[in-house]
């Protein structure tokens, strides 16, 4: 068989051990959901803060179905041995990790249709205007957010100190990336941080394709910074990544 069949094979059972496994379900699927339906509700939010929690939560659910997903999921086969045995086997390892990869995109565009089609027919935020840099956006996103994923794995010394590690990295990013609430509030030391992390640009150029008035042009340095990020990424989970 081809790479690309040896791939879709393994995509095709990634998908099948992903909804066989209900904590990866619950982080991936419901926990963004849960922050959307719940500060929405419970604060009351007019218009304006809709329009901007919601291209937050998107933002947040490409980085949980990615990022954080790969870097538990990494880690726990690295720890189980499977990653080893993976490289024993005639299975290609573009093909592997190709399937592997697949699978956690495919959750972070679901996560992100979801979330914009619950604030447009729950609370009447607009489609978004400007598709292709919806895309553009969500696709520079998840390939930063993948290869950190993958990289930040081989920091992480065993499966029972994932949560800590990969914890550590994604609640203070998602708090002064602008997420819940419009990021020009954040005191001047915060917001120069999150304008280097990636994050930020991701909710930036989500935002402003739901929102009128906007468009690629004026997020081209959001587009440089996840440029920058998805190269370093690469660069880091290839250089450092572990099978064993």
């Amino acid at each position: 068989m081809s790479s690309a069949a040896l791939a879709w094979r393994q995509f095709r059972f990634e998908r099948r051990m992903f909804w066989r496994n209900p904590s990866a379900a619950f982080f991936n699927f419901a926990l963004p959901l849960i922050f959307l339906f719940l500060i929405a509700s419970v604060f009351g939010l007019n218009e304006a803060d809709r329009e901007i929690l919601i291209p937050g939560i998107a933002g947040m659910s490409v980085m949980t179905t990615t990022f954080t997903a790969l870097a538990f999921n990494v880690t726990f086969l690295r720890e189980q041995g499977i990653l080893k045995r993976i490289k024993g086997t005639p299975l290609p390892p573009i093909s592997y990790f190709g399937g592997l990869i697949a699978n956690a995109v495919a959750n972070a565009v679901v996560q992100v249709a979801l979330v914009i089609a619950i604030g447009h027919l729950v609370y009447s935020v607009p489609w978004p205007h400007d598709w292709i840099e919806l895309i553009v956006f969500v696709i520079l996103g998840v390939v930063a957010f993948s290869s950190l994923g993958i990289a930040m794995a081989q920091l992480i010394p065993n499966f029972d100190s994932a949560a800590a590690y990969v914890n550590a990295v994604f609640l203070p990013m998602i708090f002064i990336s602008g997420t819940f609430y419009e990021s020009k509030h954040l005191p001047a030391v915060l917001d120069a941080i999150a304008r280097i992390l990636p994050l930020r640009h991701v909710i930036d150029g989500l935002r402003g394709a739901i929102l009128p008035n906007s468009g690629l042009g004026s997020h081209v340095e959001a587009m440089v910074v996840l440029a920058a990020w998805c190269v370093g990424g690469v660069f880091l989970a290839l250089r450092y990544f572990r099978w064993e």
